[in-house]
């Protein structure tokens, strides 16, 4: 049987780094890492025999058209995270990459949106194709044209919730380089009662969870959209968790309502987005079923806050 060959997009990203990793040391599959400059992979592309950067941009998607019909796996991590080519980067450009991909020899795609576009049901949340940042409108409406792919039924969804990781090796993600923020700030959060919810998943967990679905593509008539995320938390929890690790005491909390928020934004005329402001106002950002490696009897790498603030 031939080597599997699996593509890897946005290789030099956060997620990117640790999917890359994952797979160089734990398969021997054939991989094909696509990166604008691969000066910004910090992985040993040397390891082993099979790895094989390829310098390029989803603008020119189309140089590839060879070889992505021979891919077995393509994980779609490549993203623009906002400017003008937002739209063709997120939607017409990852489109046109599935379209190049073979639907008789391609065996999955694993596509990464994110979960700002779902609601807490899993259903795409309309207001985020509508007011959403360009980003999100622009995964909104990829979700929809995938759908009208020839490749569609092989197409995996993974929603990542709020995304930590990045090292000395590694980009960090946007949440991660938030958290010192948070902790400088304790002395005065500890003493707020915030209503809200969410999830994290940190990027070796994600690159767990992708290794075992290229492994286990799931079955036809299995839902095929996954949402990455460890257990709720909410944000009283996740204060106090902190509090407990940095040893600061919370001796009252004051609630902090939604009313007295708006009604500062109205007083002060502090400009919001739309998006911004429905974020402030639907507050839980948590999901149904979000899965993580524990979901496929695998050891989690971040399973708590604890263990967030000892990485971090």
């Amino acid at each position: 049987m031939s080597q599997k060959r699996i593509l890897v997009t946005g290789a030099s990203g956060c997620i990117g780094h640790y999917l890359a990793e994952a797979l160089i040391k734990e398969t021997d599959y054939e991989l094909f890492l696509l990166v604008r400059n691969p000066s910004k992979l910090q992985v040993d592309t040397q390891a082993r025999p099979g790895i094989n950067v390829l310098q390029g941009d989803m603008q020119n998607i189309s140089q590839f058209a060879d070889l992505l019909s021979t891919i077995d796996t393509a994980v779609l991590t490549a993203t623009a995270w906002g400017g003008e080519q937002t739209f063709e980067i997120n939607v017409n450009k990852t489109i046109e990459l599935m379209e190049l991909l073979d639907p008789n020899k391609c065996q999955q795609v694993i596509y990464f949106s994110t979960a700002s576009v779902l609601d807490r049901h899993n259903q795409p949340l309309k207001e985020a194709g509508e007011i959403g940042t360009d980003y999100i409108r622009s995964k909104y409406e990829c979700l929809h044209q995938k759908e009208k792919l020839k490749i569609a039924s092989k197409i995996t969804t993974v929603f990542p919730t709020l995304v930590l990781g990045g090292d000395a090796n590694k980009p960090y993600s946007a949440v991660t380089s938030g958290i010192s923020e948070v902790t400088k700030y304790i002395n005065l959060i500890r003493f707020l009662d915030a209503d809200g919810s969410f999830h994290f998943i940190h990027g070796r967990d994600i690159a767990t969870v992708v290794l075992y679905l290229i492994d286990h593509p799931p079955e036809n008539d299995r839902s095929r959209m996954f949402v990455l995320g460890q257990s709720k938390l909410t944000a009283n929890q996740a204060i106090e968790e902190v509090c407990a690790y940095l040893d600061k005491k919370i001796y009252f909390r004051i609630p902090v309502s939604i009313a007295l928020a708006n009604l500062i934004i109205v007083l002060f005329r502090i400009q919001m987005a739309a998006w911004d402001r429905f974020c402030m106002n639907y507050r839980h950002f948590s999901y149904e079923n979000a899965i993580n490696p524990s979901s496929f009897g695998l050891p989690n790498y971040c399973a708590t806050m604890t263990d967030v603030l000892k990485i971090t």
